[in-house]
């Protein structure tokens, strides 16, 4: 019997056959970062030493009240029907683990139907093409979705959880699924100008170690994108409850009209890009906290700028600093805002509610995500670094708010729906932010409120520290 750390690794994958480039050809380059971050995500695939892979695909041949599964001893597939018949797949079916999860899931009353004599759908065969061709070698598990609810979905995911475990051996979980289709006029499933606002939702989710706010995100909104991954998502989510959450959006972009999405979700082991104790890093981040207790303004964006170049020029994550402040050990919340010296907005990302042990924890993630992960602009190169400034919004903890207790230049916001399925934040103090019904509004826009939908206010106050 193993334990829930057999499952080592799970993430989100894109799955246009336009980024294998023997289909896309020269459409392929359109999509090259999708195409890094799947190399990204196999590297850490195989550093978390996953012998097993499980992929969840929305295209498998769907069943109405029951999940399916390939079934064939050795799983194929090709790129024939889009217009590379040369471009085929294989992989050995993990045949114990399958059966773990049929017997598991029958436990919890689903019904696993096995599809034999059949070549896997593109949804399996796109991410099993980049886990192969950079160096992933083992045994797969190719499942597919239902129209059960999206409870079910949780649940099975939990199911295929106690089946890891079961069996024992390394796996890792690959929840396959493109976002929304409508973000563009010339879009595949027509255009919708509110679709984005799925991707953004989804995005924000992820980067701020939040899953849950993708299990109850608005169905409308959903239906609306025309989305073909939600239920995969559902059930990794489902998988990795009770997991240490290592959420990271690796890449996110829609040059075609639909969201692309790489993304970790859960890993034991941090790449081997992520933290490499390295004496000049050391000296680095000593720099950055130098004297203990000076929280005067330059310490904060002094890390946040250390963090970056380091990442961005070596492909090091920092470790905090031993001997930081009384703040930079405190958790909290905060922003990260990269500009260049012109004043033009960089990357901006931040957490409402603190998703580490430290504020200097909390720093370096979201300073290398505002830097890498912003997914309005792309990731800050190295001879962009000496033209950017460094700005930390340590954020206080939120109080129920009317809007009578609001003021833009003193108070953020965060509005959301009776619900709380949907919710937009603005900082204080913003250029072109005068009154609090602005603020309101904008933030509302933000998390797709309509204007005469009820919504719930708090507020927060920040402390602002920006580089001279």
């Amino acid at each position: 019997m193993g334990n829930e750390t057999s499952l080592v690794f799970s993430g989100i994958a894109p799955h246009p056959p336009i980024m294998v480039p023997e289909v896309g050809l020269e459409a392929a380059k359109e999509v090259r970062r999708s195409i890094d971050a799947m190399a990204e995500l196999t590297k850490r695939i195989i550093a978390n030493g996953a012998e097993t892979v499980i992929l969840i695909s929305p295209h498998a041949p769907l069943e109405p009240d029951a999940f399916v599964a390939y079934q064939d001893p050795r799983l194929r597939g090709d790129f024939a029907g889009f217009r590379a018949p040369g471009v085929m797949l294989e992989a050995p079916l993990e045949s114990e683990l399958l059966a773990a999860i049929v017997k598991r899931a029958a436990a919890d009353n689903f019904n696993v139907v096995g599809i034999p004599d059949r070549h896997f759908d593109h949804g399996t065969a796109v991410p099993l093409y980049f886990l192969q061709r950079h160096g992933w070698q083992g045994r797969v598990v190719a499942l597919g979705y239902c129209f059960l609810s999206n409870e079910d979905h949780v649940r099975f995911g939990s199911c295929i959880r106690k089946a890891i475990s079961d069996v024992g051996r390394p796996v890792a979980l690959i929840a396959s699924g493109d976002l929304s289709h409508r973000l563009k006029p010339d879009a595949p499933a027509g255009y919708n100008p509110a679709a984005y606002l799925f991707d953004d939702e989804i995005v924000d989710a992820v980067g701020s170690h939040d899953l849950d706010r993708i299990v109850r995100i608005d169905q409308g909104l959903r239906r609306l994108a025309g989305e073909c991954g939600y239920r995969s998502l559902l059930i990794a989510i489902g998988a990795t409850q009770g997991l240490p959450l290592a959420c990271e959006v690796l890449n996110y972009e829609a040059p075609f009209g639909v969201g692309y999405l790489v993304a970790q979700l859960t890993s034991n082991k941090t790449a081997a890009r992520a933290v490499r104790e390295d004496a000049d890093v050391e000296i680095a981040y000593a720099e950055a906290v130098s004297g203990k207790g000076d929280v005067s303004g330059e310490s904060l964006p002094a890390l946040a700028r250390k963090a970056v170049e380091s990442f961005v020029r070596d492909g090091v994550q920092m470790v905090p600093p031993l001997d930081s402040s009384e703040l930079m050990q405190a958790r909290a919340a905060c922003f990260v805002s990269l500009k260049t010296w012109d004043g033009e907005l960089r990357g901006c990302i931040g957490t409402i509610e603190p998703a580490t042990d430290s504020l200097a924890e909390e720093i370096i993630a979201n300073a290398i995500n505002a830097a890498t992960r912003d997914p309005r602009f792309a990731p800050v190169t190295p001879e962009e670094l000496f033209n950017l400034r460094y700005s930390v919004d340590v954020l206080s903890a939120t109080e129920p708010a009317d809007m009578e207790d609001l003021d833009p230049a003193i108070y953020g916001v965060i509005v959301e729906d009776e619900t709380g399925s949907r919710r937009g934040l603005l900082l204080p103090a913003l250029e072109g932010i005068k009154t609090v019904q602005q603020q309101v509004e904008i933030a509302a826009r933000k998390a797709g409120i309509p204007p005469d939908v009820p919504v719930r206010l708090s507020r927060f106050s920040v402390n602002r520290y920006g580089e001279r």
